[in-house]
Formats: C-alpha cells, sequence, structure tokens
C-alpha cells in the first residue's frame, strides 16, 4: 500500500478487492479482486442489495457520507469500532498528540482482529499480551472513560491506551466492551483477537464500571438473556463474570472459525440512526429477500414481542444480524444479542421512542399493531406467542430478585411494562 487511501480486504483467507477513499473522506470506491470475482467464490457473501455490485469495475460510493457508515460502503463500516472504540480512539490519539486518523486506517488498524469474517491490511503490529486481568482494564477504561475531566491531574501512558484499544475496540456499542478468549483446559484468559482456534472459548465481555449508574445493568441483563431463551429466542451462552460483569459467548466465533457476519444495517445501508427505514416491517422484508427459513422469520416475531412487553426500546437495525454460511452461499438469521431492558429504570421518562417502529408507531404498541405485522409476513398463532410471553413475567421478576436487583429497580421495570392481552 503506497498510501493510507487504498487498503486489501480479506475473507476466509482470500483477498477479495481494495477499498480507496479520496482524501476530503467524502467518497470512497471498492474494486474486487480479478482472481476473486474469476473463482465465481462466495456469490452471496455481500447480498444482492444494489450497493456493492459483482464487477470488475472500480465501484464508487458517495451517498454514506455520515456518522454511521463514514463515507464506505455500509458493509465495511460494519467493522469500524462504534461509540465506546472511538472514545478510546480519540484517547489514544491525544496521547499520541496526533489531530486525526482517517476510516482506512481505523479498519487497517482493526486488520484481522474486527467482529466477523472480514479483515483488513496492512495491520499495525501490537505486541500480545499472555494474559489478562479484567480488574486492571476496568480501572484502566474508567480513566480513559473519564479523561477529560482527569487529563490535567493523571497521566495516562500510551501503552495503557494502546493496550486498551487492542482489546477492547473491535467490538461495538457504547458501552465498555472487551474481547476475551479463555482457553478450555486451562482457563487462562487471552486477549480475544488474537486467537479464534476451537481450543478457545471466545467471548464478549460487557464490563460493570459506571458509578453514576445506581443500578447493576449488566445483571439486568444477564437475567434478560436468561429468560430470552425461555422465550424461545436463540441466544449465545451467557455468564456472569466475578458476578458483575456479563459475558457472551460470540457467535462470529465458531467451531475454531471466523464467522462471516453483517448487521441488518450492513447489509442495506439503512442508516440504523434514521427513523426513515428503522421498521420491523422492513426487518421482515429483508429477511424475505435473503431467503432466510420461515421458522426464523416465526423467530423474529417472537424477538419483536418479547422486545415490546420487557421495554427493550434500543432494538435498532445494528441491534440485528445474519450469519453467512458459505457452504450454502446463503444467509440465516443471528442469535439474538443485546436484549435488556434499555432505560434506566430510576429515571422518569414522559415518553420513550421504539428505534424500531411497528405498523407506523414508536411508542403506545397494541396487539393489534403486532397482529397486522404477524398477519402480513404469515406468522401463525401470533396472539398466543404474546399470551406466552406476557406470562413470563413472574420469571423476570424471580430472575431479578434471584440476582440481588435493588427492589426499587425491579417495581419502576414492573411499572414500565404493560399488558397487551
Amino acid at each position: 500500500m503506497a498510501s493510507n487511501n487504498i487498503i486489501n480486504v480479506h475473507l476466509f483467507g482470500q483477498e477479495i478487492g481494495r477499498i480507496g477513499m479520496e482524501t476530503d473522506q467524502q467518497r470512497s470506491s471498492f474494486q474486487y479482486h480479478p482472481e476473486f470475482l474469476e473463482s465465481g467464490a462466495m456469490q452471496q457473501m455481500f447480498p444482492p442489495t444494489g450497493i456493492i455490485k459483482r464487477t470488475p469495475l472500480p465501484q464508487l460510493f458517495s451517498t454514506f457520507n455520515n456518522d454511521t457508515f463514514k463515507g464506505l460502503p455500509p458493509q465495511f463500516a460494519d467493522s469500524l469500532p462504534d461509540v465506546f472504540g472511538s472514545i478510546v480512539f480519540k484517547a489514544w490519539l491525544e496521547r499520541k498528540q496526533q489531530q486525526s486518523i482517517s476510516v482506512l486506517e481505523q479498519l487497517a488498524y482493526v486488520g484481522t482482529r474486527g467482529m466477523g469474517a472480514l479483515e483488513y491490511s496492512p495491520v499495525k503490529k501490537l505486541p500480545k499480551n499472555s494474559s489478562i486481568n479484567i480488574s486492571e482494564i476496568v480501572e484502566v477504561l474508567k480513566e480513559v472513560l473519564d479523561l477529560k475531566k482527569t487529563s490535567g491531574q493523571k497521566d495516562l501512558s500510551t501503552q495503557a491506551l494502546i493496550n486498551v484499544f487492542k482489546i477492547g475496540t473491535s467490538a461495538g456499542g457504547a458501552r465498555p466492551k472487551i474481547l476475551i478468549s479463555e482457553e478450555k483446559t486451562t482457563g487462562q484468559i487471552i486477549p480475544g483477537d488474537l486467537e479464534y482456534s476451537d481450543l478457545y472459548h471466545h467471548y464478549l465481555v460487557k464490563l460493570a464500571m459506571d458509578s453514576d449508574l445506581d443500578y447493576p445493568r449488566e445483571r439486568v441483563e444477564y437475567c434478560y438473556a436468561l429468560l430470552a431463551r425461555q422465550a424461545g429466542i436463540r441466544m449465545m451462552e451467557t455468564k456472569l463474570i466475578d458476578d458483575v460483569h456479563f459475558a457472551t459467548l460470540r457467535f462470529d466465533r465458531q467451531n475454531g472459525e471466523k464467522q462471516h457476519v453483517l448487521t441488518a444495517s450492513g447489509i442495506t445501508g439503512w442508516d440504523y440512526r434514521s427513523p426513515e427505514y428503522s421498521s420491523y416491517e422492513n426487518l421482515f422484508k429483508l429477511c424475505s429477500f435473503l431467503k432466510i427459513p420461515h421458522a426464523q422469520m416465526e423467530e423474529l416475531f417472537i424477538r419483536m414481542v418479547f422486545n415490546v412487553l420487557f421495554e427493550n426500546t434500543d432494538d435498532h437495525l445494528k441491534n440485528h444480524s445474519f450469519i453467512y454460511d458459505r457452504s450454502t452461499d446463503s444467509w440465516e438469521l443471528a442469535p439474538a444479542y443485546d436484549i435488556t431492558y434499555a432505560l434506566n429504570p430510576l429515571l422518569n421518562y414522559t415518553r420513550s421512542q421504539r428505534a424500531l417502529s411497528i405498523n407506523g408507531k414508536r411508542n403506545d404498541i397494541q396487539l393489534e399493531d403486532l397482529l397486522k405485522l404477524a398477519d402480513d409476513f404469515t406468522i401463525k398463532n401470533p396472539e398466543g406467542i404474546v399470551k406466552t410471553l406476557q406470562a413470563l413475567r413472574p420469571e423476570l421478576v424471580r430472575l431479578l430478585k434471584e440476582h440481588d436487583i435493588p427492589a426499587l429497580v425491579i417495581q419502576r421495570m414492573e411499572q414500565s411494562m404493560v399488558d397487551l392481552v
């Protein structure tokens, strides 16, 4: 690579093409590697939504210049660090006395360490750590998040920030997260971006470290994960580390292999921050377009009802993903993730808006709204599904009490939930 405005893209050990970015960051390009195209492999690795076309010619992209896609084709923007990763990035740059870093340099830094299976080169080499101490990482992350207030009083080392960045920012989302791998026989913990073999359990860990919150939201999410599985929703195995940190096995690392994963936003170019395309109807239409098995569409209906009944309002388009099966050159719905009580139950909200609308509505969802969608997409026994899930409310309360969630938090959560049948 002669300059930082072109990088190579790899998938499953093959170079599939190159991404370019103009110096003003206003327009990007992608061109397939000729040998990859000639091979005819993985025809559906980027679903034919009209964004990335299967052509040997260079393709230009000028319509994705926003905070979500940062000028890149959405399929590659999915690989960028999200909100929390950007915070650490900014802190690292300040310590390096560097003003900015290009989007392609961010992808090159993600390199082989990102979520999913897409890889980017060149990669800045970082020394491998032999082990991880989660408590130490939490302390450094607290300093990073509070950097603006503490920079004049406390000096964070560049190496500490690099270490946090190395293990923490290839995961998306706004909450502090790290990727770890646990050796199955010895239990040794190493950074989760270094290894993907079947010798390890690969976890994404959400760290409990917010001093300004008065309730343990990681434990709340753990309770929701347990309940969601009871409701028939596919989720990866979860656990609590030290009874405070929420850990979930990664569905993009299975059977010792990387899995090619794209979010609904990454497949379609629908900006998850914008209400224009953010609806469950569009999500179901996408499933139909991808030829997702109908049983998985019925499960998506269960996820939607669960999110409505249990106040997970942050169910946006990046919180729904799809996994590519290269043996059949097809896509399927990924296991559910980020299912939890989305609001702070100790704050008073006059009205909350759902990230994904249902029947054109973002609040005050009623049974008829759910039944309308069920009828449009041939979901069997929708009213029975609603009744079954609503009957799980006492089980949620039991789980919350069992995991020492404060009584006031449970009370506020119960008060916010409405009966649909």
